[in-house]
C-alpha cells in the first residue's frame, strides 16, 4: 500500500514524467474534458489537481470530471436511454427547477434524442458521483507539486489528517439527496436516469433490487480504472451496468439498517454516567432510589 495518498494528479500517475504529463502539471491542465482546458477543482486559480487517491491497494476517483475520459460515460448512458440508431447529443450541467421555480440542482449531463427536424423526442439524465475525502488532500498535493520528480515517493502516512475516501458521507450527503430531489422529478416525468460511479463506491451501497434491462428506469454505470503499463496511465472502462427500478432503489438507499436498541441504550447510559460522574451524580446513581436508564425506559416512564 502506498505511503502517500495521491494516485493521479492532473490526469497522470504521480510517477509519470513524460513530456505530456509534465506539461499538464506545469499548465494545470485537465485531460478529461473539463468545461475549460484547465483544472478548476476547488479553486480556478489554484486548482486541486487530484483526480484520484489510493484506497488501500485500490484507487478511488475523487473528481467527477475524471469520469469524462473519452466521454465513455455518455455513450454508455445513451445505450440505456435510447434505442439503437437514435440521433442524440449531450448537454452539460443543466439546471432543474421544481413546480415552484425553486432549484433542485444541476443535472451533470442531459442526453437528448432528436428527430430529423432537430426536435427533441426524448431525454435522460446522467449523474456522476465521485467520492468525498476525509482529511486534507491539498497539503500532500502541494508538497508533491513543489518538486514532482523528487517527491514522487514521499511518505505522508504519519501526518495528521491523512486523506481517505469517505464513502458514507458521499452517499448520504450527495448521492441520496440527488436521487430524492432531481431523481424524483425526472421519475415523475417518466424519464430514465443513470448514475456513474466507481466500483469501490458502489460496493459500499446497500444491495439494490435488480430488474431486467427493459424494465429498468434507473441504471448504475459501474466503472473501474485499468492501468496501462505502456503509457503509465489509467483508462476508465465500464465494468458493469446494474439495472433497477427507481422507487425500490431509492427506498433501499435512503432507509437505514436498524441496529439493536440495547446498543444505543448502552451509549446513552455511558454518556449519562460521564455527565454525572462527580460526587453528587455518583451518590445519586448509588442510591437505592436510582433506576438505570434501561429500567426507566422498560417501565415506560420515559417516552
Amino acid at each position: 500500500m502506498p505511503k502517500q495518498p495521491l494516485a493521479e494528479v492532473f490526469g497522470f500517475p504521480i510517477n509519470n514524467f513524460s513530456k505530456e504529463a509534465d506539461r499538464h502539471r506545469r499548465l494545470k491542465l485537465c485531460p478529461f474534458n473539463n468545461k475549460v482546458p484547465n483544472c478548476t477543482k476547488d479553486k480556478a486559480k489554484d486548482p486541486l489537481g487530484v483526480c484520484s487517491v489510493w484506497d488501500g491497494n485500490e484507487i478511488a476517483i475523487t473528481c467527477p470530471v475524471r469520469f469524462r475520459q473519452e466521454w465513455q460515460i455518455v455513450e454508455d448512458a445513451a445505450a440505456f436511454f435510447f434505442p439503437p440508431n437514435t440521433h442524440w447529443t449531450s448537454l452539460i450541467e443543466v439546471g432543474l427547477d421544481d413546480k415552484n421555480g425553486r432549484s433542485a440542482g444541476n443535472i451533470d449531463v442531459v442526453l437528448v434524442a432528436y428527430d430529423d427536424q432537430e426536435h427533441i423526442i426524448d431525454f435522460g439524465a446522467l449523474e456522476v458521483q465521485a467520492v468525498y475525502i476525509s482529511g486534507n488532500v491539498r497539503k500532500p498535493f502541494e508538497f508533491y507539486m513543489q518538486n514532482p520528480e523528487a517527491n514522487q515517493n514521499f511518505d505522508w502516512s504519519k501526518r495528521i489528517g491523512y486523506p481517505n475516501p469517505d464513502y458514507l458521507s458521499s452517499s448520504r450527503k450527495r448521492l441520496a439527496p440527488q436521487l430524492i430531489y432531481k431523481g424524483n422529478i425526472l421519475h415523475s416525468w417518466g424519464k430514465k436516469s443513470a448514475v456513474a460511479l466507481h466500483r469501490n463506491f458502489y460496493n459500499t451501497l446497500p444491495t439494490l433490487p435488480i430488474v431486467k434491462p427493459d424494465q429498468a428506469n434507473l441504471a448504475w454505470l459501474i466503472y473501474d480504472l485499468a492501468y496501462d503499463a505502456l503509457t503509465n496511465r489509467y483508462r476508465l472502462y465500464l465494468s458493469e451496468t446494474i439495472y433497477t427500478d427507481f422507487d425500490p432503489a431509492l427506498k433501499r438507499i435512503t432507509t437505514p439498517e436498524v441496529g439493536p436498541l440495547n446498543e444505543f441504550l448502552d451509549v446513552l447510559q455511558e454518556k449519562l454516567h460521564a455527565k454525572l460522574d462527580n460526587g453528587i451524580g455518583q451518590a445519586k446513581r448509588d442510591s437505592p432510589q436510582s433506576l438505570s436508564l434501561q429500567n426507566i425506559i422498560a417501565e415506560g416512564e420515559v417516552e
